[in-house]
């Protein structure tokens, strides 16, 4: 998959926005930049179903916040987190549509991990006849990702 330019990308989606919990929200734009730069590991916090049928990041670690079916908290998911969280690096944190990740980086940051919440996650938010996939997210912006 290509990648966004960096002189097409505005510098508002090149800094982290503040958010009340953790350490902030970032663009998918910036997320892929820190984890290129090496500065960030990212953590895909959708369940196992998400990943395999709508597609993945490569290189992303996978770790559900809540797994399919019944959307149960991951039991392990804080052992998991500390584990894929190096030390001095930022964790960037992926779901669906920048819900779920919200709550997992309020977690990580009561873990001690400095973590960013990824903005319109892997599919981005609804159209207007209810699909994803066309307003946004990982996958829209041209950024790398994979499917089964």
């Amino acid at each position: 998959m290509s990648t966004t330019p960096a002189a097409t990308i505005s510098p508002d989606h090149l800094s982290p926005r503040p958010a009340e919990g953790y350490a902030g929200d970032v663009t998918p734009e910036l997320a892929h930049q820190w984890l290129q730069s090496g500065d960030a590991v990212l953590v895909d916090v959708r369940s196992d179903a998400e990943r395999e049928w709508v597609g993945f990041v490569p290189g992303a670690v996978p770790l559900a916040w809540k797994q399919w079916p019944g959307m149960a908290m991951n039991a392990g998911f804080d052992t998991g987190l500390q584990a894929a969280a190096p030390a001095g690096k930022k964790v960037l944190l992926l779901c669906r549509s920048g819900v779920r990740s919200v709550a997992a980086a309020k977690r990580a940051t009561e873990l001690g991990i400095e973590a960013y919440n990824i903005l319109e996650g892997f599919e981005g938010d609804p159209d207007e006849q209810g699909q994803r996939g066309r307003k946004g997210g990982w996958r829209l912006r041209g950024l790398p990702w994979r499917q089964s």
